[in-house]
């Protein structure tokens, strides 16, 4: 599934994070690499019924089962989700990206391995003669 139905919530992102991470991962799997990485206080319970509205969504599906627990995957990428995220954000400026842009430059927000990419990807619409 290419878009989602629904936008994902900030706990569901953190959960798919896991996805994205492990590739492959059962519930408890995702639960455990979000208390890792993330600290979170959240239940395990919490997170298998994220788990569940993910698939729900489209964003996550079961490959297999593995004892009594199944086995995940994530159907959609994290480049798509941001993707559409950013286009929410920039539709809700009335298409402008430069505010985006900004902010996380002059923020701080940004490496400069971050910038770097920026950089490279404009010299590279500029040679393709793509410019809006």
């Amino acid at each position: 599934m290419t878009d989602l139905e629904k936008r994902l919530s900030k706990l569901e992102m953190e959960v798919m994070r896991s996805f994205w991470k492990l590739d492959r991962a059962t519930a408890r799997e995702a639960y455990e690499e979000l208390a890792t990485v993330s600290g979170a206080k959240v239940e395990y319970t919490t997170v298998q019924t994220i788990v569940g509205r993910l698939e729900t969504k489209g964003a996550v599906e079961k490959i297999k089962k593995v004892g009594n627990a199944w086995l995940y995957r994530a159907v959609v990428s994290r480049k798509s989700v941001v993707g559409k995220l950013v286009d929410e954000v920039v539709n809700l400026l009335e298409g402008a990206a430069q505010p985006i842009v900004s902010h996380l430059v002059e923020s701080g927000r940004m490496s400069k391995e971050e910038l770097s990419e920026i950089e490279r990807l404009i010299d590279e619409e500029k040679g393709s003669g793509n410019g809006k």
